[in-house]
C-alpha cells in the first residue's frame, strides 16, 4: 500500500511539473465564518484538471456549544475551459473526526453532542471568477455520501453515553465561498 501511494504522488508531481502553469493558496470564507481555520491548495495535473485539498479545523467551545472538528477533503476537478477559470465539476472524498453539540437547528442538537468520526465522497460543481494575475473567487457547492460512527451524550461536563450507532447521510457535503491566491 506504502508503494501505491508514493507511486500516486510521484505521478502527480510529473504530471504537474509537465503542465506547470498554476499553483494556488486557498482559504474557504464560510469555514471562516464558523471560526474553523482552513486552508487549501490547487495544482494543475492537466491542461483541464487540478487537484484541490482542503484541510479545516475548529478546536473550540463555547460555554454548551461545541463545533469541535477536523476535516479533510481532496477532490478532482474537471474544468470546462480552463484552470482556476470559468465553470467545473469535481469529486470530492472526505474523513472527519467531531465533538458537536448544542446547536440551534434542531432539540435532538440543542440538548445532545455527538462524538466520532466519517467518511464518504460526493461530487460538486463551482465557477471561479479572475479578479486579478494573483487572486480568484470560487463559489462551489457539493453532495454525496457519509457513513457516520458516533456516540450520544447530554450536554453536560460529565455526561454518561447514551447510546453508540452508525448511520449514512446523504445530502449536502461541500459548500464554499473561496478567496484563492495563485502562485504561479
Amino acid at each position: 500500500m506504502k508503494k501505491f501511494w508514493i507511486l500516486l504522488i510521484l505521478a502527480m508531481v510529473t504530471v504537474t511539473l509537465s503542465y506547470g502553469q498554476k499553483f494556488a493558496a486557498k482559504s474557504n470564507l464560510l469555514y471562516d465564518a464558523t471560526t474553523t481555520f482552513n486552508l487549501g491548495i490547487e495544482f494543475g495535473m492537466g491542461k483541464k484538471m487540478t487537484m484541490d485539498i482542503s484541510g479545516n479545523y475548529n478546536p473550540w467551545k463555547f460555554n454548551k456549544y461545541r463545533l469541535k472538528h477536523w476535516l479533510i477533503q481532496p477532490e478532482i476537478r474537471y474544468w470546462f475551459c480552463e484552470r482556476f477559470n470559468g465553470h467545473f465539476l469535481g469529486i470530492h472524498g472526505h474523513y472527519a473526526t467531531y465533538n458537536v453539540g448544542g446547536l440551534f437547528f434542531n432539540d435532538n442538537m440543542r440538548h445532545n453532542r455527538y462524538q466520532g468520526h466519517l467518511y464518504g465522497g460526493g461530487i460538486s460543481y463551482g465557477y471561479q471568477w479572475i479578479i486579478n494575475t494573483r487572486w480568484n473567487l470560487e463559489a462551489t457547492i457539493g453532495v454525496g455520501y457519509a457513513r457516520l460512527y458516533d456516540s450520544k451524550y447530554p450536554i453536560a461536563s460529565c455526561g454518561k453515553k447514551i447510546r453508540s450507532e452508525h448511520h449514512n447521510y446523504w445530502g449536502p457535503t461541500k459548500a464554499g465561498i473561496t478567496i484563492i491566491y495563485i502562485i504561479k
